[in-house]
């Protein structure tokens, strides 16, 4: 079973908007809902579950219903964190999933992910037990020296861009979950899965990526959303 573990629990501050920004509608349809359309429309994806803020459990559910996201088996609640929200997800699963099974953990806003994008995961991730959606990175990185000037630069070609979809068996990712907050390794501030693992000693294997799997965190990144969905929509285009 391929079970999507959807991150809906962010506040969303910085989008400076009343409501959450994974249900801002655009052109009349939730941020959220784009993203779960996505793994909808999957062949490959048997199970959606959302990990959402308190007191919007309900309001997923309708949209859920609204636009026939029948895969949505489950809706957990978040925690205070990116990595407490993914633990709560694959902890509730516990009981639901195999060892071999493979959990795909997806940002709510991102909601552009393509379908070859989460093939390649999937993909990878049953050749090597887990899977991360990366690009190479073309711009020069340079090493602060002194807060105004540098003398080291990293070479761009031993880099990656690493976001989500990332793909895990569901034994390696629980089990790596209960060590972590048990030990207090890779839980603490902008952490995620893939950097926890990397921190328990895990090797991290890449996926196929694409550059239009943006994360909408700004205003910019919203209007940049509307025109990829004006851009799809206009059939004249090649």
């Amino acid at each position: 079973m391929n079970v999507a573990v959807i991150l809906a629990s962010g506040q969303g501050q910085r989008m400076g908007q009343d409501i959450p920004k994974q249900f801002i509608n655009v052109y009349d349809k939730p941020v959220l809902i784009y993203t779960l359309e996505g793994f909808q429309k999957h062949p490959e994806i048997d199970a959606i579950e959302v990990v959402c803020i308190d007191g919007w459990h309900d309001i997923v559910r309708a949209y859920a219903r609204q636009f026939n996201i029948d895969k949505l088996k489950w809706i957990v609640s978040g925690g205070s964190s990116a990595q407490e929200s993914i633990r709560n997800g694959i902890f509730h699963l516990e009981e639901v999933c195999q060892e071999d099974d493979i959990i795909i953990v997806h940002d709510g806003i991102r909601p552009l992910v393509d379908e070859t994008v989460l093939s390649d995961v999937i993909v990878k991730c049953r050749q090597y037990g887990n899977a991360v959606t990366s690009l190479p990175y073309n711009e020069q990185i340079f090493v602060v020296d002194d807060e105004i000037s540098t003398v080291k630069y990293i070479p761009r070609e031993t880099l990656r861009r690493v976001s989500t979809p990332q793909a895990y068996r569901f034994g390696k990712v629980d089990a790596a979950y209960h060590r972590a907050y048990e030990e207090g390794i890779g839980i603490h501030g902008s952490s995620y899965t893939n950097t926890m693992m990397v921190e328990l000693g895990e090797r991290l294997y890449f996926a196929a990526g694409s550059d239009k799997n943006i994360k909408l965190t700004t205003k910019d990144d919203l209007e940049m959303f509307k025109a990829y969905l004006k851009a799809d929509k206009d059939k004249w285009l090649k």
